[in-house]
């Protein structure tokens, strides 16, 4: 979301809520579980700062969906959580920056209206022995579904948004999710800086490998839904 474009660290001091996930098997609905993890298993536990949403799978099975919704203005939380899965493990992530609908801008109407930008961080880390296991960066494999407003600057400009602001919106792909799907024709994740992003609120909560980055597509201003997998390696 964009909302200030001067370069800026917000420390915030409190205590980092953990979610609790057990395996492929939990959701968002579920309810703290053991970290113990099955034969052939690793607890894994994820961190993860976007801008401004996504859920995390496994499959079709949801293993996180970012506690805050979606439609929430401004929302730069972290999330914290643990995860049983044997590896290597594929996973599949939505990300998706707030909109007020389809013309792809934030505060409709006012004199601040505009396209807001996204950005996701995340890194994925043994519980046990506290190794590095993966990290986001230009391995992932991303595509877009919803672009808005393809005509930036005139939309940006309209007193009438819902008539003139142009999209492009797909569908989600059919199977995207499964291990079988074929994402070898999907573009490589983009790298931002944090200048671009501009990563506020708790995201100093957490200690960040150098080897994460802020990933997106190419276009951290237009492209709203970003479909990617990814894959955590065998140690």
């Amino acid at each position: 979301m964009l909302i200030n474009r001067s370069l800026i660290q917000l420390i915030r001091l409190g205590v980092l809520p953990i979610f609790i996930l057990y395996g492929v098997q939990a959701n968002a609905a579920a309810q703290p579980a053991s970290q113990q993890a099955t034969a052939g298993q690793r607890v894994i536990k994820a961190q993860i700062w976007v801008d401004n949403w996504f859920a995390l799978y496994a499959g079709d099975t949801l293993i996180k969906e970012d506690s805050v919704p979606y439609n929430t203005e401004r929302s730069f939380n972290t999330e914290s959580f643990t995860f049983s899965a044997a590896l290597p493990a594929q996973l599949s992530v939505v990300m998706k920056d707030f909109k007020e609908d389809d013309t792809g801008l934030e505060y409709i109407g006012s004199s601040h209206q505009q396209a807001g930008d996204g950005g996701l961080i995340a890194q994925f880390i043994d519980a046990a022995t506290n190794k590095t296991l993966a990290v986001s960066d230009d391995s992932w494999r991303c595509t877009v579904i919803h672009k808005a407003p393809v005509n930036l600057q005139e939309c940006e400009n309209s007193s009438m948004p819902q008539q003139v602001c142009k999209s492009k919106i797909d569908p989600e792909p059919a199977n995207w999710k499964s291990a079988g799907y074929d994402y070898r024709n999907w573009p490589n994740a983009t790298i931002h800086s944090a200048w671009e992003v501009q990563p506020h609120g708790d995201f100093n909560w957490f200690d960040w490998k150098m080897s994460a980055k802020f990933i997106w597509s190419s276009d951290l201003v237009r492209d709203n839904t970003v479909l990617c997998r990814f894959t955590i390696p065998a140690p």
